[in-house]
């Protein structure tokens, strides 16, 4: 049985399009890789983030763009799937790069990758600059497990949600935010994680490139009445994995408190406090007793 990219085959020219995902600079040109150059010269069509921004980069390396530029952003993307998808299966060549950094990652193209991809054609890859990996590679986290968490959402309740879901996230976090909102941010995570270790990186691989590393009380002090420019990753230690709990001795204990007339919520309370087990748990071992199953 074929596969659909073997039962779709090359074009009646008998050449083979590919769409390429083209990692870019995150802003030191240098980093741009002499495989990624070349791609970009020989592609058909150079989809871009920016266009203005990618004509620079074509510039600074000595290439021509032509009219081979056509813009795929955030508002279009969709859009232009289809196009993508009729020029691959023609048999071009298609470049996709973002502003900086690999497309994809929290910038445009996811669309387009998965629409090449769902209609059995050729993607590729001309990997290189990632600001997710490059801010963690220097973070002195741990690397080994982590999420990418893309930008914080700006909702309060959605960014209360996230904030919960971190409370229990054993894995190192990263996430963008804006440099506007930055403090405000790491203001609402200290009240939750005040030892927590973290890291910001702001303006990699460019001149005012900087690090700060330390609790997020720390941090958050040493940002305290500047002004913050730029853009910023942030990497963040994560929870420290509760130890397993005994539930023998809780049910014993909850048993204990309730067979002496205390309330199942005043009884949860003590219990969560007393043994240093999360309210939750202690909740759902005394709702089960109370449903008769212990």
């Amino acid at each position: 049985m074929h596969d659909a990219h073997s039962q779709l085959g090359p074009d009646a020219s008998g050449r083979e399009g590919s769409l390429v995902v083209v990692a870019t600079p995150l802003g030191n040109l240098g980093d741009l890789s002499s495989r990624a150059l070349a791609v970009l010269a020989e592609a058909d069509v150079v989809f871009c983030e920016d266009t203005r921004r990618s004509r620079t980069l074509f510039a600074a390396h000595g290439l021509h763009p032509r009219a081979r530029l056509r813009s795929l952003h955030q508002h279009n993307e969709a859009a232009q799937c289809e196009e993508v998808v009729a020029r691959v299966r023609a048999g071009q060549t298609i470049a996709l790069v973002s502003d900086a950094g690999t497309p994809g990652i929290s910038d445009p193209g996811e669309r387009v990758v998965a629409a090449v991809a769902a209609a059995g054609l050729r993607v590729s890859t001309a990997p290189g600059p990632s600001a997710v990996v490059a801010a963690l590679s220097i973070s002195g986290l741990a690397s080994e497990r982590f999420v990418m968490e893309g930008f914080v959402p700006r909702r309060a309740s959605e960014r209360v949600a996230r904030l919960e879901e971190w409370d229990r996230e054993t894995r190192t976090v990263v996430f963008y935010e804006s440099p506007v909102r930055l403090v405000a941010t790491l203001e609402q995570m200290a009240r939750r994680w005040p030892d927590r270790a973290l890291c910001v990186v702001r303006e990699l691989t460019k001149v005012h490139e900087e690090v700060l590393r330390g609790t997020l009380t720390e941090v958050l002090a040493s940002l305290a009445d500047r002004e913050v420019i730029g853009e910023v990753v942030v990497v963040m230690a994560g929870a420290t994995a509760a130890p397993a709990i005994d539930e023998d001795e809780v049910r014993a204990a909850v048993r204990e408190l309730i067979d002496a007339g205390t309330s199942v919520r005043d009884a949860v309370s003590s219990v969560a406090a007393r043994l240093g087990v999360a309210h939750r748990q202690v909740y759902r071992l005394a709702l089960e007793r109370r449903a008769g199953e212990w």
